[in-house]
């Protein structure tokens, strides 16, 4: 499975599944939601507000750039969306410290406000790694209160998609690594596992050259204020789901003075480190879980036990399924971790794995196949490529083998079903990766900035609900103020509450900030 991803569009793809009713992306070395396997926490800058600040205007070549906004165009396996939707390239250096140097294209989509214009809405849907472009003209029916007031915009980070998408493997290397074990049980197993992980890296190297040591969080929320003067507006306004919590809270430590109305939701714990986040998600995954299992009227303890004895048998013996294709352990995994997003998708993880106790592996297979990007034709998306890029530049903090071997007790107390697993990925994800990482954990505090909205949902799989009072502490007082769902799945705006939907859409249209500790039921 890949790192699982802090991604809204795991959650589309999951819900898109619930309907139904009945592997590796990138190798032995992937593991997910931004829900990102898991999403690194994103990088943080050194410099402080005060340095970023006073740095040196940008030349007119980048921030005096006018869009030429056209109709976009299909996407891959997508129609073009419709006529509202406009696209056009912005500019951006190579390096940030060279803003005169080398550029880059950065592929931008925008529908313009219906009403009285407030300004423009960017949008980060998480990953990292996730493709703005292809995402926000499915998620503006979700949003379309908010296009009274504003232009919703949105991006294709550098690294992604339309933006110097980088592609680290093709499709028939990405199927082969589906029979690589993800939890190693030998010194040959192992071997396989870490030589997969370090060939991923010299394909992602050979694919983004240059690229691939400037694709940093700190990169992209640099990024995010180019546009924002390119686009014209004096304040950013910004709503961030998952890790695009993270890449929101790196914005507002580097440009406090600018931040404007900011929404963080489905947030990531800035105080946790490549080990803590994995942790953080293996306790959000088995939680989810558990709360899944007490839906059907099972002892959570007792079903996790079955569901681990499951994952066992497939690690020595992979189910075989119609189509040819073994369902292997870690392909497995993904398929439960799928529906998890969403409490909708819970009937059909239900028929998954009652179909694979019963030797029919396809139901889980099929749900695997929708988290990995994986059509009917056999070719994989590259979502989880660019998460790791991304998320690889960012951690600085790389565990060995032997460093995670020690972690396996605490991990597998935390969670049968996926404590194993998340912890040998902690040594796969980035093992002898081609560019160091250059983070331990994110700088977000912004003193001095205006209320930032936190949203921090009870359930949520991918970022745990604790994650948004760290945020919102760190931001500092008077920035962050916290709003509680108490709900299922991973993000909160949209998903059924009228409490959490009103309170953040009288934030952004109107400026009315809640009470810090609300909590909608």
């Amino acid at each position: 499975m890949p790192r699982l991803m802090q991604w809204t569009a795991v959650v589309a793809a999951a819900v898109l599944l619930a309907g139904c009713g009945s592997g590796s992306n990138g190798g032995g070395g992937d593991t997910g939601g931004e829900g990102k396997g898991r999403s690194s926490p994103a990088a943080a800058p050194t410099t402080s507000p005060e340095d970023a600040a006073s740095s040196r205007p940008l030349p007119a070549s980048l921030t005096a750039q006018r869009l030429d906004w056209g109709r976009c165009k299909a996407g891959s396996g997508s129609p073009a969306p419709g006529a509202d939707w406009r696209c056009a390239t912005l500019r951006a250096p190579l390096d940030w410290s060279r803003p005169d140097g080398e550029t880059i294209g950065l592929a931008l989509i925008r529908a313009k406000a219906t009403g009285e214009r407030t300004g423009s809405l960017l949008f980060n849907f998480g990953g990292p790694g996730g493709s703005g472009v292809a995402t926000l003209p499915a998620y503006g029916s979700a949003v379309g209160t908010l296009r009274q007031r504003y232009d919703l915009v949105s991006w294709d980070p550098r690294g992604v998609g339309a933006s110097e998408g980088v592609r680290c493997r093709d499709d028939r290397r990405i199927q082969a690594a589906e029979a690589i074990d993800a939890t190693p049980d030998t010194p040959a197993e192992e071997r396989t596992y870490l030589d997969d992980a370090a060939d991923f890296g010299r394909g992602c190297a050979k694919a983004a050259g240059k690229l691939l040591a400037h694709v940093s969080t700190t990169d992209t929320a640099r990024d995010m204020d180019l546009i924002r003067q390119v686009l014209g507006d004096r304040s950013m306004h910004y709503f961030g789901i998952s890790y695009g919590t993270e890449l929101g809270g790196v914005y507002a430590h580097l440009f406090p003075r600018q931040v404007g109305r900011l929404v963080l939701d489905a947030v990531v714990d800035p105080s946790a480190d490549s080990v803590g986040h994995a942790m953080n998600q293996t306790l959000g995954f088995q939680r989810a879980l558990n709360d899944y299992l007490k839906s059907t009227g099972e002892d959570p303890a007792r079903g996790s036990r079955r569901i681990a004895d499951l994952l066992k048998r497939l690690d020595a013996k992979p189910l075989s399924t119609p189509s040819g294709r073994k369902l292997t352990q870690t392909l497995a995994l993904t398929g439960i971790v799928t529906p998890l997003y969403s409490k909708n998708s819970w009937p059909a993880l239900t028929d998954a794995l009652d179909a694979a106790e019963k030797g029919d592996g396809s139901g889980l297979l099929s749900l695997a196949d929708a988290y990995n990007e994986r059509d009917t034709s056999g070719h994989y998306g590259t979502t989880t490529h660019a998460q790791r890029v991304i998320s690889c530049l960012d951690d600085k903090q790389r565990p060995t083998p032997e460093q995670t071997k020690k972690l396996l007790p605490r991990f597998e107390k935390i969670s049968p079903v996926f404590g194993e697993y998340m912890a040998w990925d902690t040594a796969g994800w980035c093992h002898d990766w081609p560019v160091p990482g250059q983070y331990d954990t994110p700088e977000v505090s912004a003193p001095g900035a205006a209320p930032i909205l936190v949203i921090g949902n009870t359930g949520d799989p991918a970022t745990p609900y604790e994650g948004a009072k760290k945020m919102a502490d760190e931001l500092g007082k008077g920035v962050g103020v916290e709003l509680t769902w108490k709900g299922e799945g991973h993000g909160a705006y949209g998903s059924g509450s009228d409490c959490v939907d009103s309170t953040v859409n009288a934030y952004l249209l109107y400026g009315s900030v809640p009470r810090n500790g609300k909590v909608c039921s």
